[in-house]
Parts: structure tokens; C-alpha cells; sequence
């Protein structure tokens, strides 16, 4: 579904990724993991195409339209007085278009979604009135209306309670057993091992990429440590001869 190619991504003439290589399979269900300022925000946006890079590539098999992704909760300004369903529709953007008309099997889809996380009753709350695992519960839902091949998600379970994690767990489980292929960047190393296949350890350079088991050692998580305490933002700039692509 993905390939990654000696990829490098700087801010201000700096690595956040550095010479990264590997490749997403289709239908994986796949865990970044890394410490913090490893690069794990950096990989999704470049995947969804929303930086430049400073060398190497990063080929996508499957149309924008069909990638769904998810940014950090801190991203997004819930301060717009959208209701729920309305928020829910959203994720109908790429077929509608500015200029397209919801129909009445949209709006049932809308809510089949809304119930499916659990959240009936909500559909005309605003998003703004929700607490953080409600609204989480909201984007999942938007997510499921977007139907999308690949579905990237950033952090999805910070400050999540257990029981909207869980939830949320459930409907990854379900998007991997359709078919889709998953990529999420997550801290909790317990979480990934017991429920992710793959995992990709980083630390602003690839450590480890394949299976959870082999990618997950002490060995592997004691380098990407000492890499990312290594790194030096006030180093001479990383010069690099590949082509941007």
C-alpha cells in the first residue's frame, strides 16, 4: 500500500526523518512507536502528502480520495458550533464535494456510524460541548464514513479513558479484518504488542521495522533511546544529494 524510500523530512534544514526505508503491506495493522520528537507525526503527514521532503520518496497505491487520516487531537479547533452529525458528514467531503447535496442514505449512514461508537443520542450536540473521548468517538465515526483503503491515525488514544480506548481498539480491529490497511502512531509499547501486527520503531532514523515480536526488543528500544537523546537540533545541517519527490 506505502513505500518508503530513503525518505528525509527537515524543519529548518534539520532531519526529523532521516534516510527512512520500509514498506506498508496492503491490509496491515501497523503501530509507530518511537520516543518523543522521533519523527512518528512526520511519517504520517509526509504519507498523506502534507510535507515536502528533503530527499527520497514516498509512493501511496491508492487515490487520495480513499486515505483517511486522523491528525492529534491538538490539531483540531473544536471551537466551530458544528453538531455532531454534521461533523459525522464530513467524512462524505471527497464524494460530495463544496457543492453536494446529502441524501437520505448518507444521513442514515451518519448515524449507523454515530451509534456504532457509541455516541446515540449526540447527533445534535456540538462538537465544542463534547469532552475529549466523545469527540474522539466523533472523528472514528467520521473515519467510518470515509470508507477509505488506508487510515492513518496520530496518537488516537492520548487522554482517552480505557473503556473509549477499548471502543476504538474494536473498530480498528474490524477495519484490519476488512481489509484496510492501518498505520497509527502510538506511546504505549504494551498496547502495541497486544494488538499490532507490525510495528515501526523510530528515532528520527529507522531502528526496527517488521514484526512486533522482533521490532519490540529490549535491545531495539534501548537504541531508539539513546538515538533520540543523541540527536543534536544545533548540529550542522544534514545535507543530502537525493531528489525531493
Amino acid at each position: 500500500m506505502v513505500r518508503i524510500d530513503n525518505l528525509t523530512v527537515s524543519y529548518r534544514q534539520h532531519p526529523a526523518l532521516h534516510h527512512v526505508s520500509g514498506e506498508f503491506a496492503n491490509g496491515s495493522l501497523t503501530a509507530v512507536i518511537g520516543p518523543n520528537g522521533s519523527g512518528k507525526s512526520t511519517l504520517l503527514k509526509s504519507i498523506m502528502g502534507l510535507l515536502t521532503s528533503a530527499g527520497g520518496r514516498v509512493q501511496v497505491n491508492t487515490p487520495r480520495a480513499r486515505i483517511a487520516y486522523l491528525p492529534q487531537m491538538t490539531e483540531i479547533d473544536r471551537s466551530f458550533p458544528m453538531p455532531v452529525r454534521d461533523c459525522v458528514l464530513l467524512g462524505c467531503w471527497s464524494a460530495l464535494g463544496a457543492w453536494g447535496g446529502v441524501d437520505t442514505g448518507m444521513l442514515a449512514r451518519a448515524d449507523a456510524a454515530i451509534h456504532s461508537v457509541g455516541l446515540e443520542g449526540f447527533e445534535e450536540r456540538t462538537v465544542g460541548s463534547l469532552s475529549s473521548g466523545q469527540f474522539q468517538r466523533v472523528l472514528f465515526a467520521r473515519l467510518l464514513m470515509q470508507d477509505a483503503d488506508l487510515i492513518l491515525l496520530d496518537e488516537p488514544f492520548n487522554a482517552m479513558d480505557s473503556r473509549t480506548t477499548a471502543a476504538l481498539l474494536d473498530l480498528i480491529k474490524q477495519w484490519h479484518a476488512q481489509g484496510r490497511t492501518v498505520i497509527a502512531v502510538l506511546h504505549d509499547d504494551v498496547q502495541v504488542r497486544a494488538h499490532f501486527d507490525q510495528t515501526v520503531l523510530l528515532a528520527r532514523e529507522l531502528v526496527a521495522w517488521g514484526d512486533t515480536a522482533t521490532v519490540l526488543t529490549q535491545a531495539n528500544l534501548l537504541r531508539a533511546r539513546a538515538l533520540a537523546e543523541a540527536w543534536d537540533d544545533s548540529a550542522d545541517i544534514c545535507h543530502t544529494d537525493e531528489v525531493s519527490a
